[in-house]
């Protein structure tokens, strides 16, 4: 079974930046990969996913320019670069597996992390 751990979030001003990443340990296979996040009070939204060669890439409007993700398969390892944050940006921020295509879906992730905090005060 794989397991997925994210790390990198925390307490950033607007305008700056942050890199969460994701690193996947135990059986892997070939997923895709892709980030979700839940804001206080707010559904879970998708943000951005990569395929299993690091190929194919899509985003949410909301981040489309100023989210970049991207993967190390030697590491085991997704990323997501984010820059130009704003405190709408803040949000628990998860990461997730699918041995289907990427795409924004998430019932189409059956591999979850635990999250982690991205605070963004202005």
């Amino acid at each position: 079974q794989v397991q997925l751990v994210e790390s990198g979030g925390g307490l950033v001003q607007a305008g700056g930046s942050l890199r969460l990443s994701c690193a996947a340990s135990g059986r892997t296979f070939r997923y895709a990969m892709a980030w979700f996040r839940r804001a206080p009070g707010k559904e879970r939204e998708f943000v951005a996913a990569i395929s299993w060669s690091g190929g194919g890439t899509m985003y949410a409007d909301s981040v489309k320019g100023r989210f970049t993700i991207s993967r190390d398969n030697g590491k085991n390892t997704a990323y997501l670069q984010m820059n130009s944050l704003n405190p709408e940006d803040t949000a628990v921020y998860y990461c997730a597996a699918s041995g289907s295509a990427y795409s924004q879906i998430p019932d189409e992730y059956k591999i979850w992390g635990q999250g982690t905090q991205v605070t963004v005060f202005s």
